[in-house]
C-alpha cells in the first residue's frame, strides 16, 4: 500500500514538473488517500498484534 502512495507522489511530482496541473493533482489526491488508508491499517495491526500478545 506504502509503494503506491509513493509510486503516486512520484507521478504527481513529474506531472508538476512538466506543467499538468490537473493530472498532478488528480495524482497527488490519490496519493494522499493511500497513504492515509496505509497508516489506518498499520495502526489497526499495530493494535490487534499488542493485544494478541500473552501477558508474561
Amino acid at each position: 500500500m506504502l509503494s503506491w502512495a509513493i509510486t503516486f507522489l512520484v507521478v504527481a511530482l513529474i506531472a508538476a514538473v512538466f506543467g499538468f496541473g490537473g493530472i498532478a493533482a488528480g495524482a497527488a489526491s490519490i496519493a494522499k488517500i493511500l497513504f492515509l488508508v496505509f497508516i489506518v491499517l498499520f495502526l489497526v495491526s499495530l493494535i490487534a498484534g499488542v493485544s494478541r500478545r500473552p501477558m508474561v
